[in-house]
């Protein structure tokens, strides 16, 4: 029993790994198209699977939760609409989310977790903090707290070539 308990767990072969729900953070910058693209190409061909895309409004803290924020959810559902012609036109099946809440890491962790996914993928493009690249603190939480695996995709600014 004790050797079983410290013998380490093998690691799974990645060509092995079938992803069959993955969950996109969507926010309508300019990394989305890539993200979902990526997500489909994970996903891979062998039947339809579920890309799961997930708008967070923030919500402040003077505003009740459920506040009716119309210009954010206008702009929520065209990303939505755009994400779903995406996956849809690669075969695979969309699934959107728009939800709203305080803060974006925790609300995106519990939609990994409500809606089942083996994946979260998480692009992002060059970020800062006092000149230095940063994650941020959305980032931070997800990879901290997600119940599968995480996946970053790092796009470079193309400004800043």
């Amino acid at each position: 029993m004790l050797n079983s308990l410290l013998r380490p767990k093998p690691r799974p072969n990645p060509e092995d790994t079938e992803f069959k729900r993955i969950l996109v953070p969507v926010c309508g910058d300019r990394v989305d198209a890539g993200a979902i693209d990526l997500a489909c190409s994970l996903a891979g061909y062998k039947g339809k699977k579920t890309i799961i895309a997930v708008h967070v409004i923030p919500v402040e803290r003077c505003l009740p939760l459920d506040a009716e924020i119309e210009d954010a959810l206008g702009a929520a559902e065209n990303i939505m609409s755009d994400v779903e012609k995406q996956v849809e036109k690669q075969g695979h099946h969309a699934l959107t989310d728009i939800l709203q809440a305080r803060e974006v890491g925790p609300a995106l962790v519990q939609a990994s977790r409500d809606h089942s996914a083996d994946l979260i993928l998480i692009s992002l493009n060059c970020k800062t903090a006092f000149g230095e690249f940063c994650l941020g603190n959305v980032v931070h939480h997800i990879l901290k707290n997600a119940p599968c695996r995480v996946i970053l995709n790092y796009e470079a600014d193309s400004e800043m070539d």
